[in-house]
């Protein structure tokens, strides 16, 4: 399949029953501002690129919203053992990112969509999440050239100092990606 525009990673999302139960599974959560994000929609994109037949195993399933009146970790993990019950065997991490700003010593976020173009890579500044009619929605604060063009690049937030290129630069030394999607080009500027 080609990808060539948003609609094309909506379309590939839509024809993935996998996907969407989970996608379904976190709005139930009805949280303001939520997003599934980052290496679940890049790994479809990157696997569907280089014409994996079975999917590559996910770390975690990224869950994001933006919520100032409840800033308390515990309550985020009260919110993952609610998806669990839902979906016992997928590997949730649900994130206020109305308190992430301040362990990544930034100022504040104003949205779940400013923390994601905050994220390190463009290729992973991604979600996804369902309006109230279950329109699929994507959003992508950096664009969708990198991600479908196979390139790894820091997001301009990550550009913007020498100590958040160092954690870019370890972050994709760590992850490794290239052993996985071996079509991968990696910018280390």
């Amino acid at each position: 399949m080609m990808i060539e525009s948003e609609k094309d990673i909506i379309k590939l999302v839509q024809e993935d029953n996998w996907m969407m139960d989970i996608i379904l599974a976190a709005k139930t959560l009805e949280l303001p501002d939520w997003w599934i994000c980052a290496g679940f929609i890049r790994n479809k994109i990157w696997d569907t690129l280089h014409h994996f037949s079975e999917r590559t195993v996910l770390s975690d399933i990224d869950v994001i919203y933006f919520d100032h009146s409840l800033i308390d970790e515990k309550h985020e993990k009260k919110l993952e053992e609610k998806l669990k019950t839902i979906m016992p065997n997928i590997p949730w991490e649900v994130t206020n990112e109305a308190r992430m700003h301040v362990m990544n010593g930034l100022p504040p976020y104003s949205s779940s969509v400013d923390a994601i173009s905050k994220f390190p890579e463009t290729a992973t500044a991604l979600g996804l999440k369902l309006d109230t009619n279950n329109n699929l929605i994507l959003t992508a604060p950096c664009g969708i050239e990198d991600v479908i063009n196979l390139e790894v690049k820091p997001t301009p937030h990550f550009l913007s100092s020498e100590k958040l290129l160092s954690i870019y630069k370890k972050r994709v030394s760590q992850k490794n990606w290239k052993s996985t999607w071996y079509k991968i080009k990696i910018t280390t500027p």
